[in-house]
């Protein structure tokens, strides 16, 4: 879900968020008509002169290339729209990994949500496709009877699938332990990862949209949209005109203050809900007709753990649990400290489709910190990226190619070239989850948001429809898509193709289009390159 907006050493590359884009676009193909070969040298040479840098480089430059595909890609290139841009696309055999087309594919480009590819990959390998995030309420002091002299626990490990639901599930339980009163305080314990909470190079302006949420191990998402770190507010119309709208936050927090200044009226500029910037005041303006449908809108919380703590306690006051206390943040349970009750988010295989379907950039930020858990007892984003860096050495991509900060592909320090998104799509095809992974990767044209998900309204009626898997990725100035195309030989290719630079509000067409031309590539293009 990156948002469309206006030095690491390579022996410890940092490989350390939107939807690829906070919604799909819909599909323009037809606002944008392939450009004759005519214009192609010209067009060519604005847009990076990528053509002419694919050609230079290594032995296999003499080679023939593929009759027409090539050509196709060219002309498609040559669009006026990329005039100025940079641009990189590879497309390679998925069985044998030999280049077949290559424009620019060495470029260090900006690649947006495609980071989610390598982000998710990495949670199934490192974390295991069974993994299970666990929440627990540990009591700490002396128990008597029903009643706890001393503090509740609230220890999260950074489940993305944590809601209020489960919230009340684990209150039902510690209930059912006996407990009805706490002396102390209810504490949250988000230690299991560290006190940052936002990416490198997010932008302060997109600190309330819901794609920029505060990564915290103790959070939890409002429901099964799973945008945790954010609140649903509703905003519905009155039943009389010019009167003041109708909102509702759902969960209900007294760590929120929401300032109302939404109207019913039409013709007016529709309803916003922003965050002011550091601060925990929700501000509704804007109009909506009377009798339309209420709005909801996710926004972001300033602090997440806080949130989280307070919809526990209203959960464990509703099953006759009474905290004397107040909520106490980031300090760590102790050893000693008594575990009351459990709750288990869905298994990791689970969340693939969610993560990559919707392209949800707090999901890859909190897999991102578990993997650095896991992997180096550091629930950091470096230690996180450099354990996804490791995972894609041994896949045999080179990583001292590229430089990834985050999961999500919000942050702009990010650069991977495309050819080392293809060696990627070539080599993950080998790993025993593949077709879970495969299967959460959106699919061309398919309306339904759970299989085409970013794509669902991309393609549609083309050879490409059903045809292409891949992975979207949407900032200002940055586009990109990359994954598997099948031929009518049936014929399985991988590609990416990423555009940075461009000054047109979207080039989503011409990515859409090089997808078309090579679902429909009437025969099976011949070997060109090496293998990658």
């Amino acid at each position: 879900m990156t948002r469309s907006r206006a030095a690491v050493p390579a022996a410890a590359l940092a490989l350390g968020l939107a939807l690829s884009g906070a919604l799909p676009l819909p599909s323009t193909d037809s606002l944008l008509a392939p450009q004759p070969a005519s214009a192609h040298a010209a067009a060519s040479h604005a847009a990076g002169t990528h053509a002419a840098a694919s050609h230079a480089a290594g032995p296999h430059a003499a080679a023939a290339e593929p009759a027409g595909i090539g050509q196709a890609i060219d002309d498609i290139l040559a669009d006026p729209v990329l005039a100025g841009s940079q641009v990189g696309v590879v497309v390679a055999d998925a069985r044998t990994g030999a280049t077949l087309v290559d424009r620019g594919g060495a470029r260090r480009l900006l690649p947006a949500s495609n980071a989610k590819l390598f982000t998710s990959a990495a949670a199934l390998a490192i974390l295991g496709p069974g993994h299970r995030f666990a929440t627990e309420a540990r009591a700490f002091g002396v128990r008597r009877d029903a009643s706890l002299a001393g503090d509740l626990y609230l220890r999260g490990e950074g489940d993305p699938a944590l809601t209020p639901a489960g919230l009340d599930a684990l209150a039902r339980d510690v209930a059912a332990s006996g407990l009805r009163e706490v002396t102390g305080d209810v504490v949250a314990d988000d230690t299991s990862f560290d006190s940052q909470r936002l990416g490198l190079e997010w932008a302060w302006d997109d600190e309330a949209f819901s794609g920029a949420a505060p990564v915290s191990a103790l959070t939890m998402a409002p429901d099964k949209n799973y945008l945790a770190g954010t609140v649903n507010v509703k905003v519905a119309p009155a039943p009389v005109d010019r009167r003041p709208a109708r909102v509702s936050v759902s969960p209900r927090s007294r760590q929120l203050t929401v300032v109302n200044q939404a109207i019913t009226a039409h013709g007016i500029t529709p309803v916003s809900v922003t965050r002011g910037h550091g601060t925990d005041v929700l501000t509704v303006t804007g109009a909506i007709p009377k009798g339309s449908p209420a709005v909801v809108e996710p926004v972001t919380v300033r602090d997440a753990t806080a949130l989280t703590a307070d919809v526990f306690r209203q959960a464990l006051r509703r099953q006759g649990v009474r905290v004397k206390g107040r909520i106490v943040t980031g300090r760590t349970a102790p050893a000693e400290a008594v575990t009351l009750a459990r709750h288990l988010g869905p298994p990791l295989r689970d969340l693939v489709a969610p993560l990559l379907k919707l392209s949800n950039n707090g999901m890859s930020e909190l897999l991102v910190k578990a993997i650095g858990r896991k992997a180096a007892g550091a629930g950091s984003w470096p230690a996180g990226t450099n354990a996804m860096a490791a995972y894609l050495g041994r896949l045999g991509v080179d990583t001292a190619t590229m430089r990834q900060v985050d999961g999500s592909g919000l942050s702009r320090r990010n650069l991977v070239p495309p050819g080392a998104f293809a060696r990627f799509l070539v080599a993950v095809r080998a790993e025993p989850w593949f077709p879970i992974w495969f299967a959460a990767l959106p699919v061309a044209g398919d309306p339904d948001p759970m299989i085409g998900g970013t794509l669902r309204n991309r393609m549609r009626g083309t050879v490409a429809a059903g045809a292409v898997r891949a992975k979207t990725g949407t900032l200002t100035g940055a586009s990109a898509l990359s994954g598997y195309v099948t031929t009518p030989g049936h014929r399985p290719l991988v590609f990416s193709a990423i555009v940075n630079n461009q000054l047109s509000p979207s080039v989503t067409p011409v990515l859409d289009r090089i997808a078309v031309a090579l679902a429909g590539y009437p025969q099976a293009p011949e070997t060109v390159g090496p293998s990658l």
